[in-house]
């Protein structure tokens, strides 16, 4: 059963004039490269978008993400984008502005931004064929733990303190299948950690 898409979290979205951030520009050029890598997608069998991209404002925890269930978008504008002004994970809250609310995955995003103020830029994909070849490879996250949720958040900041995740910036959700997690200091750098092990799976 494929668990996608759906906001799990308190979301607490202002609707706005369309987002102008210059962070816009790298997400919209990497989300599109990986939307053609099949990377970002939608399954249209049952009508759900997959995948997201994110990249930190400044030095602070604000940050812009794609827009909840835009995965069927072959290309996205700045129209397609949120910012995450704000967000509690304790109390399972997201709050947001722009055109688009926020990813269904922010809580997740949020989790890792906190943990390194080095992560500039967090990926999430879906690729089978990745998932399988990584699980139990590369840090995985407890198989009981669902996407979007705050004990999501704390998995890896559990996979932070204990494993190489906080060097290699790949994870796997071991419990959201085809779902992995990569960050980055830059967006090319998280989304070219996918993009670069396409051939080897």
């Amino acid at each position: 059963m494929i668990d996608e898409g759906y906001i799990k979290f308190e979301s607490r979205w202002q609707c706005t004039d369309t987002l102008t951030d210059p962070e816009i520009v790298e997400l919209i050029r990497w989300r599109n490269l990986l939307f053609s890598a099949g990377l970002i997608g939608h399954y249209a069998d049952i009508n759900i978008g997959y995948g997201n991209i994110s990249a930190r404002v400044d030095t602070r925890n604000e940050f812009i993400i794609s827009g909840t269930q835009t995965g069927h978008l072959s290309e996205v504008s700045n129209l397609h984008f949120a910012r995450v002004t704000e967000f509690d994970i304790e109390r399972n809250r997201v709050f947001s502005e722009g055109a688009t609310e926020a990813s269904s995955e922010s809580m997740t995003h949020a989790a890792l931004y906190q943990l390194d103020p080095g992560i500039r830029a967090v990926v999430h994909i879906h690729s089978d064929a990745m998932w399988l070849g990584l699980k139990d490879q590369a840090p995985t996250t407890n198989g009981d733990v669902a996407y979007g949720t705050p004990e999501m958040a704390a998995e890896f900041g559990r996979l932070f303190r204990e494993t190489d995740f906080s060097t290699t910036g790949i994870a796997v959700m071991a419990g959201h299948g085809g779902g992995l997690i990569s960050t980055g200091a830059s967006v090319q750098e998280a989304a070219e950690k996918f993009l670069s092990r396409l051939d080897g799976f």
